[in-house]
């Protein structure tokens, strides 16, 4: 063999370390993801993904000591594999997820065979290159690309892949990446391999059917996504942060993140003027408010009520939410186009670093952030975030937060109620609604000043236009029925989280 032909053999399995490391990586985070917004709980769904992925690498490094011979052709085997059900994967996974009762058993089954296959990939290419440089050499070239590449993928992927392509075109092109990896190596070493013709068709063929899925992957997502949602899809969108989907049944309209429901335009008029109305009676004044949270316009919908509000920052975190409920004409008109009002300043930012930067004291502050099922939003009900929030409050200043539901969730309910007043300092007042869409759902209120359980509104009026809400009701959504009553709980701290513990403990008890 010449020189140049061992240098080009040399330099095709580099790169191709170097690509397929990316690969790995992105099928890793493809899934992890994927499961994520389809099972709800991140923290394990990525760890499962990622704990099994590792272990399986691990038996696929240890399987490879059986590919004693044409190592070629199993380098272009297990590309071809890879490239297949990686490409694959999330098709199948939403497949299994909407139309069987078995989706862990299909995630667990592609996690481990993937992993496997992975695994199989770095000794390959090791004993490959053995003939062709020092081992040292080989190894401290192969594992640099390995990682680089793994680095590549992480910052690809959330910056630029799932935001744009989405998750199923961005499996798909992955695919299509080691499928072109399998047949460039096949070509390369293509006097290793016998019937190279035959590697050549099945690998046309499969990215054939990879590249005519990418090129349907609107419709299959749209299909997949139907079958999960009980009305019509008008919107979907995969932001940086989160999937937002909008579903219409005639003048009903609901609102999903992550596929969990954030309201129902039947009856969020119920859960936002719970919400609000109470705070901003008790408010001594009503100059200045700030919503955290909040992005779809509806909270401050009924803040504009008042006929004295003077200004309202809200801050979002995704401009995709904020920038939907803001053009979209359909959720104008169902939040009043609050968003485009001259009082209100909409800024998309964390609301924890928002907090910690601004100056301003405000004489309420609503806080309508989505629940507390991962650690990511149990921050933002922590004793710390609390602490934050209270230094924001002008003298006789209300705060008001959602706080899940003290039925379906009772201890979550409890320890926020408690976060509350240990981490803020401040006076609780929990009280709660029926929401039909979400069932008895949760509120506190807060303030330095005393609050009275008895006669929460001390005859403080209510804008006119209502539909749940009168003065007479905040009294008995203060009382609690036995089994909604108090608990003893932890208090959520960022070095504990149990917040999420409880929350899931809570609605996995009634719904398994």
């Amino acid at each position: 063999m010449t020189d140049a032909r061992l240098r080009l053999q040399h330099l095709t399995l580099l790169f191709a370390t170097f690509v397929v490391a990316i690969c790995g990586l992105v099928y890793e985070l493809l899934i992890g993801t994927l499961s994520s917004y389809l099972m709800g709980d991140s923290v394990f769904e990525f760890s499962l993904v990622i704990g099994l992925f590792m272990t399986a690498m691990g038996l696929g490094s240890w399987l490879s000591r059986h590919a004693q011979l044409e190592l070629a052709r199993w380098f272009v085997a297990i590309q071809f594999g890879i490239g297949l059900l990686g490409g694959l994967a999330p098709l199948i996974l939403f497949f299994a997820f909407a139309q069987l009762d078995n989706y862990r058993s299909f995630l667990l089954l592609i996690v481990i065979a993937l992993g496997t296959l992975t695994g199989m990939e770095i000794p390959l290419v090791i004993r490959l290159l053995e003939h062709m440089r020092e081992l040292r050499v080989n190894l401290s070239n192969v594992l640099s690309l390995d990682y680089v590449g793994a680095l590549v993928a992480s910052l690809l992927f959330p910056l630029v892949l799932a935001p744009q392509l989405g998750l199923l075109r961005t499996g798909l092109l992955f695919g299509l990446l080691n499928l072109w990896v399998a047949l460039l190596a096949a070509w390369v070493f293509r006097d290793q391999l016998a019937r190279w013709g035959r590697w050549l068709m099945a690998l046309l063929l499969a990215m054939a059917l990879l590249l005519a899925l990418f090129v349907l992957a609107e419709r299959l997502t749209q299909s997949m996504e139907t079958r999960l949602y009980d009305d019509e899809i008008v919107y979907a969108e995969t932001s940086p942060y989160q999937r937002l989907l909008l579903t219409r049944d005639g003048a009903r309209i609901r609102f999903f993140l992550n596929g969990a429901l954030q309201f129902d335009s039947l009856d969020e008029y119920r859960y936002h003027e719970s919400l609000v109305h109470p705070a901003l009676a008790l408010a001594e004044g009503r100059e200045r408010l700030l919503i955290l949270g909040g992005g779809d316009g509806l909270a401050l919908r009924e803040v504009l009520r008042w006929g004295d509000i003077g200004q309202v920052d809200l801050v979002d975190l995704d401009p995709a939410v904020t920038g939907l409920f803001r053009r979209n004409p359909l959720l104008r008109q169902l939040n009043g186009d609050s968003l485009s009002d001259p009082r209100v300043q909409v800024r998309n930012a964390d609301a924890w670093k928002f907090l910690e930067q601004a100056d301003t004291l405000y004489d309420v502050i609503l806080i309508d952030l989505p629940d507390p099922r991962s650690l990511g939003l149990s921050r933002l009900y922590s004793e710390s975030f609390y602490k934050l929030a209270a230094k924001r409050l002008a003298r006789g200043g209300v705060l008001v937060t959602q706080a899940t539901s003290p039925l379906y969730a009772r201890q979550a309910f409890w320890s926020i109620v408690a976060s509350l007043e240990q981490g803020a300092g401040l006076e609780a007042l929990p009280y709660h609604a029926y929401v039909p869409s979400f069932g008895e759902w949760g509120f506190v209120l807060a303030s330095a000043k005393r609050l009275d359980r008895n006669n929460p509104l001390h005859g403080a009026g209510l804008p006119p236009g209502l539909r749940f809400l009168r003065q007479d009701l905040l009294g008995p959504m203060t009382r609690f029925p036995p089994d909604m009553a108090r608990l003893e709980v932890e208090t959520n701290r960022l070095s504990s989280h149990v917040l999420s513990r409880y929350y899931e403990e809570g609605w996995a008890n009634w719904f398994r």
